[in-house]
């Protein structure tokens, strides 16, 4: 069975959910797993992609956009369309690597802000996709960010929160119009 989810990688003047900005509670509400993968888990996934894909994202998690669901949609390369984007339900990291980066994210709910941030390069992490079926995937650099990122935020943990410079955080928030009150520091 091939994957079900089809999206023309394409900016939509209307995409069909709205992005919720760091500040929103739904942000940090932990999301359900997903008991069935069915039609209308697709059609999230899909209406997600869209979404990103219209924001110039390249991640989407389903609290983001109020949905409160572990599903995540990826895609490290949106401008080429023969690489599929990744949808990963009810992800679990099974094992991190060793080796610790410091490299600078942005998030679809922090619009213009970009930080510095460590997280290990390698991850492995088992999920379902989108016919229901368990799959395991190891990832390293920037996908292995991106999945880390947006599994962040299936637990209420957003990018700002593991931010380590407090003033340049205060600074870039401010910049942008965000408040320093909705960061939640995360102690690893």
């Amino acid at each position: 069975m091939t994957a079900q989810v089809i999206v023309e990688k394409k900016k939509l003047d209307n995409p069909p959910l709205e992005i919720h900005y760091l500040g929103d509670r739904v942000l940090r509400q932990p999301a359900k797993r997903v008991a069935k993968v069915d039609q209308s888990i697709r059609q999230l996934a899909h209406q997600m992609l869209q979404t990103m894909y219209s924001a110039d994202g390249i991640g989407l998690a389903a609290p983001q956009v109020g949905v409160n669901k572990q599903i995540i949609v990826i895609d490290c390369e949106p401008d080429n369309p023969e690489n599929p984007p990744l949808i990963l339900i009810n992800p679990a990291i099974k094992r991190f690597g060793q080796s610790i980066c410091d490299a600078q994210e942005g998030c679809l709910s922090v619009p213009g802000v970009y930080l510095d941030v460590k997280r290990p390069v390698e991850v492995e992490v088992a999920y379902k996709d989108e016919n229901g079926r368990p799959q395991r995937l190891k990832a390293d650099g920037l996908l292995s960010r991106a999945i880390q990122h947006e599994m962040d935020h299936l637990t209420g943990v957003m990018f700002v929160d593991r931010v380590e410079n407090g003033l340049v955080l205060a600074e870039e928030l401010q910049k942008y119009g965000f408040s320093t009150q909705a960061v939640k520091p995360f102690n690893s």
